[in-house]
């Protein structure tokens, strides 16, 4: 039944057609916003402020700054002020802008649906305005207002969005994340932390040749320092350390003087999360006439599933079976979103309810057709039945 092309959801609502949700789909995928073009993201935050304004909504546009898009807030016109549910999604993408003509265009094969940023987010973000669609056209209105969050910089860690996410979240009961589905439809109740580390090593430069005994590597430094960082990874507490890019020296016969690197950790719980990066913060120099400096810390703090998000979750899982599918929960995850911040706070939040599919900044990356119906129908029970 949820594979259908339309399927009825509850007696008050009109049939879901998974090709008009499709289409709404592809008009967002259309137009690419890659995170740190602000006047991409921008071009698609006036297309979602448009398909608000049709539905009657509340909007509220925050100007981005630091070089990042703005800030989207949408509000049902119903519920006044209260505390009611808050739909957090991003518009911003991986992808630079162009390869929606090159290597990952938009494309149907079969079951599969591709194009840039398709999976992560937009159709879960666009499936979350049309149940809000859905509901104006048949003039219902919902036990709880509904506000919806358009982030314009999630992909790179939301630095300029964070206090409003926080802000919103503080004034309502839940929240619902429309990141893509995991491995196979399931949703989110936790997601480990992300810690970022800028390490910087400061040597002695020198000729390589004619004085090599003169210089202090930076480079050598940083190398040993990449090993320390490295051995802090433990699949069986969950701990992941990476240094994604490391940078340095000047030319081939001088010895390095400066050394730079950028490390990315995932962390499981909130204790792990204060020990491990008392532990990075409090790195030293193993040669003691080079100069080590880190800087950072918590990114996203860890999301744990509480009793209030596990009673969330059964509520759902409820609400799908009732649809015609099964739907689990993913034990935890290693990638972050915006939903960390929320369920840090202790607001109960569920997350990944956007599309099934695979790739996410890929040039892979697809939704799968056959998710749509339901993936909507359970979004718009969801604002139906929350109280």
């Amino acid at each position: 039944m949820p594979n259908d092309r339309t399927v009825a959801v509850g007696s008050n609502l009109p049939s879901l057609d998974a090709e008009e949700i499709l289409r709404g789909i592809l008009g967002w995928v259309e137009i690419e916003s890659p995170s740190f073009d602000a006047a991409a993201v921008n071009r698609m935050a006036d297309h979602v402020e448009h398909g608000a304004r049709q539905l009657g909504a509340r909007i509220e546009r925050t100007p981005g700054r630091d070089g990042y898009g703005d800030i989207l807030k949408v509000r049902t016109p119903w519920g006044g002020e209260g505390p009611g549910i808050l739909v957090l999604s991003h518009i911003d993408t991986v992808h630079a802008i162009g390869i929606i003509d090159e290597t990952l265009t938009v494309r149907r094969d079969g079951d599969k649906v591709y194009g840039p940023g398709i999976y992560d987010m937009k159709a879960g973000a666009y499936i979350a305005q049309h149940a809000y669609r859905h509901l104006v056209r048949n003039g219902e209105e919902t036990p709880l207002p509904i506000t919806f969050l358009y982030i314009p910089e999630e992909e790179v860690g939301s630095p300029v969005s964070r206090e409003m996410i926080e802000a919103e979240a503080r004034k309502n009961k839940y929240v619902l994340v429309t990141e893509p589905a995991r491995e196979g439809g399931k949703v989110v109740t936790c997601r480990k932390g992300v810690a970022q580390f800028w390490i910087h090593v400061k040597g002695r430069p020198s000729h390589a040749g004619a004085s090599h005994r003169d210089g202090r590597s930076a480079i050598r430094e940083m190398a040993r320092q990449i090993l320390r960082i490295e051995e802090l990874t433990d699949y069986e507490t969950g701990v992941t350390a990476n240094v994604g890019r490391v940078s340095g020296g000047t030319m081939m016969n001088v010895v390095p003087a400066e050394c730079t690197a950028e490390v990315d950790m995932r962390v499981p719980t909130p204790e792990i999360a204060e020990e491990i990066c008392a532990r990075v913060l409090g790195f030293t120099s193993f040669d003691p006439d080079v100069e080590v400096t880190v800087t950072g810390g918590m990114n996203r703090p860890p999301y744990v599933k509480t009793p209030e998000i596990a009673a969330l979750f059964e509520h759902a899982r409820a609400l799908a079976a009732d649809i015609g599918f099964q739907l689990e929960d993913c034990k935890i995850t290693g990638g972050g979103s915006d939903g960390n911040f929320t369920g840090a706070l202790g607001i109960p939040t569920l997350d990944g309810l956007g599309a099934d599919g695979y790739g996410a900044h890929s040039h892979d990356e697809h939704i799968y057709y056959s998710s749509l119906v339901e993936r909507t129908a359970l979004m718009i029970r969801l604002f139906q039945t929350l109280e």
